[in-house]
């Protein structure tokens, strides 16, 4: 298999590596840097877990080669807190108790960042909208839609 070195910007951090053209985003992530907080569920785009941004947007990366982004940024859960601080999205989460298990919880916060990046006070239905892509079998969604629109009031993603 070919290697390619590639520069990832990965919550602010430059990245030079020596990817396979065959590993996924994911893979990549959490086996050659260790960022484990995105979660690998299905493997085919299905379940959100594994959702980070790219270039702010929220992508399954799962179904992305890391050759592909080369010279892209890229933000995962780790990327969110600022200074040890969580964003107030991240609060509201914690607050509202809108994680259960907690396994498609990394792939809910990037999803949701990614709205309120773009759409600082969203309706109920755009935040159903923006989460359709992101499966959970807990918390039975309202918890987690309550959580997003606290975050709104108090400040959204940041």
């Amino acid at each position: 298999m070919a290697n390619h070195t590639i520069t990832l910007f990965i919550n602010g951090t430059e990245e030079h590596l020596q990817v396979a053209s065959h590993l996924t985003l994911l893979q990549t992530l959490r086996e050659k840097l260790g960022l484990t907080g995105t979660k690998n569920g299905c493997e085919a785009g299905e379940c959100g877990a594994c959702t980070v941004l790219v270039d702010g947007e929220p992508v399954n990366s799962c179904l992305v080669l890391a050759v592909e982004l080369d010279g892209r940024e890229i933000t995962t859960i780790e990327g969110l807190e600022e200074n040890g601080q969580l964003t107030p999205l991240q609060k509201a989460f914690k607050e509202l108790n809108a994680v259960q298990c907690g396994y498609c919880t990394p792939g809910m916060l990037m999803a949701a960042t990614a709205l309120l990046r773009r759409n600082p006070h969203p309706s109920e239905q755009d935040i159903q909208h923006a989460l359709v892509g992101n499966l959970c079998r807990c918390t039975g969604y309202q918890r987690i839609i309550d959580a997003v629109l606290q975050a709104s009031r108090e400040g959204g993603a940041q």
